[in-house]
């Protein structure tokens, strides 16, 4: 059975390797998460055009789930594998393929193009130790959702949600605040977002160590108390963001903390609940100051086993230049990287709420930069759920030494 499950991978290799290379033009072999919407094949068609002749593109999917596209690509690089040459690599991937020096830093002209306009908090994924190892393709950010002909004006912070949806379930009406509970990459977010907006972070500043401390207690607590309270959803503890807008759109929540992509959703699905479906900022957990919510997206890094690396630089330039980021935005829901689309008025119209996509982004959080970022999610992620059974002080506490074994290299996932 092993052998078997080698040959899909080992035909794909075969097949990039194999591909372009007789005619004299280079083929740059592009791995990308799975895109149904069109974009990613039409920017590598629009590249290899614009190419002149140089090279062409070819746009390979990788495993729709991240885990899988992680396992592949760490299994081809650790075997020096030449065919891949730009990589999509998950935001949290970037530190840990820097540090086993599987992709390029990104220097010189190529680094001044791929900085010039991009937004400040998703290059802060891209970096490692001070230095560019990839540039933002697309990014992503949670907004809170919610129902207007439930609550006329949104709430501003996490108390003020909890109160409304109390509020509304003694009214007995639609009150779920519907975010993801399940053990898994979503818990982890949740919390990263609520500690950054209570002033802190899970590691410290240089990445060697727990920061946690008081706004890790704070942002553990208002999980506890949302998972014990009528705004929790009994199916929390088995939540992702697809069931979450599943919920939504049954009409069993009035808030709901998601990404972007359930506006069009709803709009398909419930014409009639669409009608007053709003969206506000992400709550804040202290009233004066502004919440972070995590990023997500996807970042281009150039393999360091590419034979064609500085075309792959320039191809991977072209990829996230301002068309293709536009069309990835309108044909695939991806929001941009680059500051200008958000004045793009054919963004606008497509994505009504921009400007607070772009607020959202301008103060969010990233999850930590760390090589060991597997092993720190599923330390939050394993000792936070289920969210009813969190104990403030003594998870974080657990979350602390866990953290500190995964820094130290101790009990390392592959």
């Amino acid at each position: 059975m092993r052998a078997l499950a080698v040959l899909p991978l080992l035909a794909s290799v075969l097949a990039a390797c194999g591909s372009g290379e007789g005619s004299g033009r280079p083929t740059l072999n592009w791995y990308n998460f799975p895109d149904d919407s069109g974009a990613l094949q039409k920017a590598a068609d629009r590249c290899s055009q614009a190419s002149e002749g140089r090279y062409r593109i070819s746009y390979n999917k990788l495993p729709r789930a991240a885990d899988g596209q992680r396992q592949q690509l760490v299994r081809r690089l650790a075997a020096e594998d030449d065919s891949l040459d730009i990589l999509g690599l998950d935001v949290t991937w970037a530190a840990e393929f820097a540090e086993a020096r599987w992709i390029r830093e990104w220097t010189g002209t190529a680094r001044r193009r791929a900085v010039a306009g991009t937004l400040r908090v998703p290059l802060q994924t891209s970096t490692w130790k001070g230095k560019l190892y990839a540039v933002p393709y697309n990014t992503n950010t949670q907004l809170l959702w919610y129902r207007k002909d439930l609550v006329p004006t949104p709430p501003r912070t996490w108390a003020e949600m909890l109160d409304m949806a109390g509020t509304l379930a003694r009214q007995g009406k639609p009150h779920f605040v519907e975010i993801q509970g399940a053990q898994y990459e979503g818990l982890t977010v949740w919390f990263n977002t609520l500690i950054n907006s209570a002033g802190g972070s899970i590691l410290n500043a240089t990445a060697t160590e727990p920061s946690l401390g008081p706004p890790a207690v704070r942002a553990a607590g208002l999980m506890r108390e949302l998972a014990n309270s009528p705004a929790a959803d009994p199916s929390l503890p088995n939540q992702m963001e697809d069931q979450n807008r599943l919920a939504m759109e049954s009409g069993a929540a009035a808030f709901e903390l998601n990404y972007p992509f359930v506006y069009p959703s709803m709009k398909a699905n419930n014409p009639a609940l669409f009608k007053n479906f709003r969206w506000a900022p992400y709550p804040r957990v202290d009233p004066n100051r502004p919440a972070r919510p995590t990023i997500g997206g996807i970042d281009l890094a150039v393999s360091a086993y590419s034979r064609h690396p500085d075309l792959a630089f320039e191809a991977a330039l072209c990829l996230r230049n301002r068309e293709n980021q536009l069309t990835a935005a309108l044909e695939g829901g991806l929001p941009p990287t680059l500051r200008a689309l958000y004045d793009e008025p054919a963004f606008m119209k497509e994505y009504p709420f921009s400007k607070d996509v772009l607020a959202a982004l301008e103060s969010a959080s990233v999850r930590p930069i760390t090589p060991v970022y597997q092993n720190v999610s599923i330390a939050v992620s394993h000792t936070l759920s289920p969210p009813s059974g969190i104990k403030p002080v003594s998870s974080v506490n657990t979350i602390g030494e866990q953290i500190d074994d995964a820094l130290r290299s101790e009990g390392v996932i592959p």
